[in-house]
Parts: C-alpha cells; sequence; structure tokens
C-alpha cells in the first residue's frame, strides 16, 4: 500500500469513527483544508467551506448553485451580511440592479442579502454568467475588505429580475419594502401596509414580514379590518386571522354597529364572530340590529351613511308579507348568520313587536320564540329549554370607559330586574357584579317600566358568569368568574352576585354578564 493510499484510509476511518460517535457539537473537517463546520445543519454558511466540500467529494459546485436552496439561503444570508456588514458604500455605485415591476432599482450586496428571494436570484445569476462561480464569491468576501483598493476588489455588476404576480403588490409598496433593506425603522403607511407585508413576503425579508404583522394586529379598526383578515387569510397567518376575529368579537356591536365600515365585513368572519361564545353585545337585540344594518348595506351598496334604525325597519318592511325575508333571495344566502343569533335572549315586549313587525324571520321560527316566552313566564321564569350557558345564555355588556369611575345599567328579564354594575376603586383596579332590586326601587320613567311585567317571586335561582376583557398592548386580558348557580333573594346579601374583581392598565374593558334561569 502506497502512501497516498495510506491517507486516503486513514481519512476514511478517521470519518467512519466520527460519524459513529456523532457527539451534539461534532465538527467536521473539509476538505483538505483545516476549516471546520458543525453538523448540526446541512450548511453552516461558509461558502468556501462549501466549495472545498464540493471538491472533496466531487460535488459539481456549478450545479450546487442552480439550486440555492440545497446550500440552505438563510445561512447564506446570515454569512455574507455578517462579512458585507459595514463595508459597501451605499452611497457608491450599486452591485446589482433588479428588474420588477417596470422599473430598474439599483442594490447593494449587504442589503440584498437581507432578502432570500433576492439572494436566490444573486447566486443563479452567478451560476449563468461567463465568470467562474466560485471565483466571483471568493471575491464577494473579500470586497471592500481593509487594504483593498477598489480597482482589485470590484465585482461585476449584473443585473437579475423578479417577476411578481401578487396584484397585492403595488409600486410604492415594493419601494417600501426595498426601501427596509436599508433603513430599519422605515415609516409603514397604514394604507399600504398589506402591499409592504405582501411584498415582504415575495422578497423572503422575513424581519419585515414580522414587523408588518405586528403593524396589523396593533392597527386594526373599522377601516382596515377587512383587509388586514383577508391578507391574513391568503397568506396564512393565523395570528393576524385570529387577533382580526378578537378585535370585531368586541366591537362588532359597539363600534361597527353604527359604523358605514360595517359593509366590508366578509361572511365568513362575520359568522365565526356570532358563533364565538366570547362576543360582546349590550343585548341581544342590539345585535340583531347590528346585523339588520350589515344586511341592509349589503343589499343598498351605493349608500354611503349609515342608516338609521326607522330606515332599516322600512327597508325590511317593503317585501312581500307572503314570505319571510329570510326565505327569500338573496336572504337565504345569510340564513346561516341570523341562526347564530340567541333570539330567545329577546324578552321585552316592545321588541318583540317590532321583531315580527319588519318580517324578517319565518312564521315558524317566531312561533317558536312565542311559545318558550310563554312557557317561561307561565313557570315563574324557567327556561325549561336551555341548557349550556356558554352556548345559550342570555347576555348583557357594559362598556366601561376612562371617564367612568361607577357605571350601571338596568334589565329586565321575564318580570326579574336586575342591576349590572362596574366601579373602578384606582387607577388599575375593578370590581363587576350584578344584584337584583325591587320594581318599586325603578324610577318611573324608566324604559323598563314600559309595558313590564312583574314576577313576584321572593326568589330566583340563577345560572350565571361574568366575564370582562380589555386589550393591553396587542393582547387581550380576559378576567371571569366560575359558573355560579345562585338564588338571588331581595334582599342583602342574597341580592348581590359574587363579585368579580381584577386589576389591568387597560381600557376601555368589555364587561359581559351572562345567565339562563334553570328550573326551580
Amino acid at each position: 500500500m502506497n502512501g497516498r493510499q495510506k491517507k486516503m484510509l486513514h481519512r476514511t476511518l478517521s470519518l467512519s469513527l466520527l460519524k459513529q460517535r456523532r457527539p451534539q457539537l461534532e465538527r467536521h473537517i473539509v476538505g483538505s483544508t483545516n476549516r471546520w463546520r458543525f453538523l448540526k445543519e446541512p450548511f453552516s454558511g461558509d461558502l468556501l467551506a462549501l466549495s472545498q466540500m464540493c471538491k472533496a467529494l466531487s460535488i459539481d459546485f456549478d450545479e450546487i448553485l442552480k439550486d440555492p436552496d440545497r446550500a440552505c439561503i438563510s445561512q447564506i444570508q446570515k454569512l455574507l451580511t455578517e462579512n458585507l456588514k459595514n463595508k459597501a458604500m451605499q452611497g457608491g455605485e450599486a452591485d446589482v440592479i433588479l428588474e420588477c415591476l417596470g422599473f430598474k432599482w439599483e442594490l447593494h450586496q449587504p442589503q440584498l442579502f437581507q432578502s432570500g428571494t433576492l439572494t436566490k436570484l444573486y447566486l443563479r445569476a452567478l451560476s449563468r454568467g461567463t465568470m467562474d462561480p466560485l471565483t466571483e464569491l471568493e471575491k464577494l468576501l473579500k470586497v471592500r475588505s481593509p487594504g483593498k483598493s477598489k480597482e482589485t476588489s470590484r465585482i461585476k455588476k449584473m443585473t437579475i429580475a423578479l417577476k411578481i404576480n401578487d396584484p397585492l403588490v403595488t409600486k410604492v409598496a415594493f419601494a417600501t419594502a426595498l426601501k427596509n433593506l436599508y433603513m430599519s425603522e422605515v415609516e409603514l403607511d397604514m394604507d399600504d401596509l398589506v402591499g409592504v407585508l405582501a411584498s415582504a413576503r415575495i422578497l423572503q425579508f422575513t424581519a419585515l414580514f414580522q414587523r408588518c404583522l405586528a403593524s396589523m394586529i396593533n392597527g386594526l379598526t373599522p377601516n382596515t379590518i377587512r383587509s388586514f383578515y383577508l391578507a391574513g387569510c391568503k397568506y396564512q397567518q393565523e395570528q393576524l386571522t385570529k387577533a382580526c376575529e378578537k378585535w370585531l368579537e368586541m366591537n362588532l356591536v359597539p363600534l361597527m354597529g353604527k359604523n358605514i365600515q360595517l359593509r366590508s365585513i366578509p361572511q365568513e368572519l362575520l359568522y365565526k364572530v356570532l358563533k364565538s361564545p366570547s362576543l360582546f353585545t349590550f343585548s341581544e337585540f342590539h345585535l340583531l340590529q347590528t346585523m339588520l344594518a350589515w344586511v341592509y348595506l349589503q343589499v343598498n351598496i351605493k349608500i354611503q351613511t349609515f342608516p338609521i334604525y326607522e330606515t332599516l325597519m322600512a327597508f325590511f318592511d317593503s317585501f312581500p308579507r307572503n314570505c319571510a325575508f329570510l326565505d327569500q333571495d338573496p336572504g337565504q344566502t345569510w340564513m346561516p348568520l341570523f341562526l347564530c343569533l340567541r333570539l330567545h335572549g329577546i324578552t321585552r315586549g316592545k321588541d318583540l313587536e317590532e321583531l315580527r313587525h319588519i318580517n324578517l324571520f319565518p312564521e315558524a321560527v317566531l312561533i317558536r320564540i312565542t311559545a318558550n316566552h310563554y312557557q317561561a313566564l307561565e313557570s315563574g321564569g324557567d327556561m325549561a329549554q336551555l341548557k349550556d350557558l356558554a352556548t345559550q345564555a342570555v347576555r348583557f355588556g357594559m362598556f366601561f370607559t376612562q371617564e367612568y369611575t361607577t357605571h350601571s345599567e338596568m334589565i329586565a328579564v321575564y318580570g326579574f330586574f336586575f342591576e349590572i354594575k362596574g366601579v373602578r376603586h384606582d387607577v388599575s383596579s375593578y370590581s363587576f357584579y350584578m344584584q337584583r332590586i325591587r320594581h318599586t326601587d325603578l324610577e318611573f320613567s324608566s324604559p323598563l317600566c314600559e309595558d313590564s311585567l312583574v314576577n313576584m317571586r321572593a326568589e330566583r335561582l340563577v345560572k350565571y358568569e361574568i366575564r370582562a376583557q380589555t386589550l393591553v398592548g396587542d393582547r387581550w386580558q380576559e378576567f371571569r368568574t366560575n359558573q355560579i348557580t345562585q338564588k338571588f333573594g331581595l334582599r342583602k346579601p342574597s341580592c348581590k352576585s359574587h363579585i368579580l374583581k381584577f386589576q389591568t392598565v387597560g381600557i376601555p374593558i368589555y364587561a359581559s354578564f351572562a345567565f339562563i334561569f334553570p328550573i326551580s
């Protein structure tokens, strides 16, 4: 065995032993040099080591460059940006010309390598050129290093092209994305945010993409909810879509319920929100009014002002009386949305009269609701058909703002009267509770006194839950009691519920009171 064969055998045995041991931080010698790399990842990002490895294993380096993904682009980016950091002269001549969207954009190497897409295009351009790609990459690592002159370190400027088919990517948004390659604190305009997100995704510019997501989550408003939600769905960003759903759960009734942008809410999103147990509403009838406005705006697409309630009533009353609106076209399309409503929670006589007057629901639905109400009244308020508090409870809500130190609302169900109340004890301490009140304690001018029944039962069994939600930064905080079953009397302390106490810096607070009257 000659000397060369001995060396090859020794090397083979050494590599075999290394593969057998495979410790966590095992290092593997590459080629015949002393360049090392960890085996934790397929490629550590060392381009010179990659070229030596290709030589040692008899792999065509040009073929590797034709498929840059095989060489771990993210690691190449990291290496190149570290090597070229603070060395490129951004004010000097550009290294690459990017042709995209009908424009030519001049880019420098350190900025180009922050984009995975541009890095791939650049490496592929190297492999297609007449120059030796290995030599060019080695020159790239040495370019503008100390002691090198511009003449000896210059790399040939090349042109790369990127075709974009995403209609969300506008020229302004793409220019903003490229600007972020050079400046990390570029202000993002809300109007262009979806386009910048789309551009960052195409460029594989992770830092900008995540920054856009954070800005969108923090920038949800009636004007942005639709576009942000659709972008989250398109790019499969569950974090963004969930944030949109949660925001709409809280603001569908108090904010969107009086805003012309209610029209823009997609039916799919609206359905998810209506099904959510966390949905906030002042009452079930308020939620119904919001849904009526949404339908009205879908039909009357040219209307640019939010309709008043009388306009809604007149619109639905204008349809033929021989068939309910939801049994007609396009009403059938929206039937699943209205089936999500808890119509059994509408108990006020005046509201029930309007529900029948607008000819919205099929007669069978109205008959069932009326029959359940009669049964509950005859049994002293027992809601025999309701079992699940999370999906069937009657809901009332309170919107507690900064201006309040104490805020309360009066509610009535089947002749039983309750006060729901919130108290701010200091800048960050709150408590919410409900208590039963006598009908004689109501002011004569109270709307509850109009056509209201009075139940004289001394005790009323109630199963209830109190929940409060508020936004702090980009996260929703939720505080809640357990599901409690309690007999409410007319005297203290039995007239008062458990108190939900908590501390938060969030404002406003969306407080929800959900309850049913079990059989007693």
